[in-house]
């Protein structure tokens, strides 16, 4: 198996503060498109889930597991990450804001990019 970095453990604070973080960020990415009028997208939070619906019905949803430390990604298959060094990498060591980009991206049907 390749060297990948090693899981960067967190406390339950720590993990709770980084990945309200990272929903923030989507969120707001996603309320100043919608008020630019980029793209009609729907951004629905209730406490550690995310969803993010997109024209036609299709829909991207965000979800923290806080038991395991991890955020989860489901689109048109699920993702898995763990927060390593700074940076929330799934298994093969893509980052969560580019999966996440790559999936908004298709759904909208145009280039966009979250961004922490």
């Amino acid at each position: 198996m390749a060297d990948r970095p090693a899981v960067t453990p967190l406390t339950d604070t720590e993990y709770d503060r980084l990945s309200g973080a990272l929903l923030a960020a989507v969120e707001a990415r996603a309320d100043r498109w919608l008020q630019d009028d980029v793209i009609d997208i729907d951004a629905q939070r209730t406490g550690g889930l995310l969803e993010l619906g997109f024209p036609g019905g299709r829909k991207i949803v965000v979800n923290t597991q806080p038991p395991l430390h991890e955020i989860w990604l489901a689109a048109r298959q699920g993702y898995h990450f763990h927060h390593v060094a700074g940076r929330w990498l799934e298994r093969g060591g893509r980052e969560f804001f580019d999966v996440l980009s790559e999936c908004a991206s298709e759904y909208a049907g145009r280039a966009l990019r979250f961004e922490p």
